[in-house]
């Protein structure tokens, strides 16, 4: 890593009608570095980026660019000087092609006229020079979403970025694709280019990062190096906590629990589902107040199982029995008449609807129960809304503010509410923390811990292995449409769930290792 600092933001503050968001924060970022910025949702991490590219205007504090004065008015000045960022949300034409994207209000021209060839060649030519084997002349929406985000990293390379931010990269992108971003990101480090990477997901930090900074409450807390620093000790500076707390606590928010044993009839129960390749014979049950943990790689089927016991995805053979009734389940609707709950992976494209305010994503399942004669009750609505966005701690300036506009642990709380409007027996959820910041996730498996408490009956399929260790109170894995091992209490251990995973069995006993 060189010592050449290229972009250099001291004492920055920003304030917003009287609340400060950013006060006397530092940030220098190097050539060929790729430095991660980190902290809770609030912490100051967008405003900092936004700051840094133009968006917006600093209160207080100095940048410097290649040790150059910068005061950038707009986004589009910004690029022009070099300091490019990439967004989760990629805002490109998907009816124009990959080339125009890239050299989009900067088409090369010949006599007046876009010259085409030579645009083609150019984008070939830089793609190629990222690894990328994607054709210039394709239209950008017959990419996957991996290939347009590499498009829209291509194009900031395109703009002469030298300094690169990349926001939650990787937040819709499966474990390959991951891999191509990352030797994307390898090839832009020998270039010499200086990235901000920003991420929820501590893996990508310890794989591509060389430093990292810690941002809490619009407060600077300390610039690592990424070599050396023990994860919990990242956590605890993000969360303002001592290691000894969290050590011995564990890193998740999840408390012991086993869920209602001797039950003689579970809670839920689906035997032998089939749905071609993708579920083969899959057979679970679940008691009051388990949280039944489910782990496999991607394309295991997991998302599968709950899709086909919500009756989202018709299945060719199986039952699916609630309080040991059979459901019969043509779709959604009728999962949840019989108290059969989903929180998806995915909030964006199947769970929030961005324009509309929180109170009616809040409350969208539970229209009927607050409808009369066609007309829906303002009040009950407003009942049930106030009971939720309190019992939850949703974080929202009113419950008519668009749930675009909240942080995604927000957004996720949200959900959590809609369905908890129905009162359900038993709640799917899908990666119910995935994309959050650390604090919004420690609420949510605080939450969860709470329903299951109650008596709820959950699967949580996770990604995170810290997550299905301390919160399972069973973990059961799937690999290749088939559910190959179940782990008891007292036996859930990060070793046997990978050695399940791999194997199709778990790891040889060792102790007791409910916490790992």
């Amino acid at each position: 890593m060189s010592d050449e600092t290229v972009l250099q933001m001291t004492g920055i503050r920003k304030v917003f009608s009287g609340v400060v968001a950013l006060d006397n924060v530092d940030l220098t970022v190097t050539r060929g570095e790729v430095h991660s910025l980190v902290g809770e949702n609030g912490a100051g991490k967008s405003t900092l980026i936004k700051v840094m590219t133009g968006a917006y205007s600093r209160d207080g504090g100095e940048i410097l660019l290649e040790g150059q004065p910068v005061n950038f008015h707009s986004p589009e000045e910004a690029q022009h000087a070099g300091v490019v960022a990439v967004y989760q949300e990629v805002n490109l034409l998907m009816f124009r092609t990959v080339a125009e994207n890239i050299f989009l209000n900067r088409e090369p021209r010949r006599f007046g006229f876009v010259d085409w060839r030579r645009m083609f060649r150019g984008a070939g030519e830089l793609l190629r020079g990222l690894g990328l084997n994607i054709d210039p002349r394709a239209e950008l929406g017959t990419l996957n979403i991996a290939l347009r985000q590499m498009v829209a990293i291509a194009r900031g390379v395109s703009l002469g970025a030298r300094v690169l931010v990349l926001d939650e990269p990787t937040s819709s992108l499966t474990e390959k694709e991951v891999g191509i971003l990352y030797d994307v990101i390898r090839r832009l480090k020998d270039q010499g280019t200086a990235i901000v990477y920003i991420s929820h997901r501590f893996d990508e930090l310890y794989a591509v990062c060389d430093r990292v900074t810690v941002l809490r409450d619009g407060k600077l807390v300390g610039t690592r190096e990424m070599t050396g620093l023990e994860r919990i000790d990242l956590i605890c500076m993000m969360l303002g906590k001592q290691r000894e707390e969290l050590e011995k606590k564990g890193a998740t928010a999840f408390e012991e629990h086993r869920g209602a044993e001797g039950e003689t009839v579970p809670l839920l129960e689906a035997k032998d589902l089939r749905r071609g390749r993708r579920l083969r014979d899959v057979s679970l049950s679940a008691r009051h107040g388990e949280i039944l943990g489910m782990a496999g790689l991607l394309g295991s089927g997991r998302t599968d199982v709950a899709r086909a016991i919500f009756g989202a995805d018709r299945v060719d053979g199986g039952k699916v029995f609630l309080d040991g009734k059979e459901l019969n389940l043509h779709s959604p609707s009728d999962a949840i008449d019989a108290g059969v709950a989903f929180l998806s992976e995915d909030r964006k494209a199947e769970g929030i609807i961005p324009e509309w305010s929180v109170r009616e994503n809040l409350t969208l399942a539970a229209l009927p129960d607050l409808t009369r004669m066609g007309v829906v009750s303002r009040a009950r609505q407003n009942e049930v809304v106030e009971k939720f966005i309190k019992r939850l701690g949703i974080k929202t300036s009113s419950p008519d503010q668009k749930v675009r506009e909240l942080s995604g642990g927000n957004q996720q709380k949200v959900l959590l509410a809609r369905w908890l409007c129905k009162n359900p027996k038993f709640m799917i959820m899908d990666e119910p923390t995935r994309g959050i910041d650390i604090g919004a996730k420690g609420e949510i498996q605080k939450l969860v811990n709470e329903l299951a408490n109650e008596g709820l009956g959950v699967l949580m399929i996770s990604s995170e292995l810290e997550e299905l260790v301390e919160g399972s109170s069973r973990v059961v894995v799937m690999r290749d449409g088939e559910l190959v091992a179940e782990i008891p209490h007292g036996k859930i251990s990060q070793d046997a769930i990978i050695s399940a995973m791999a194997e199709g069995q778990t790891a040889p006993e060792n102790g007791d290792a409910s916490k790992t």
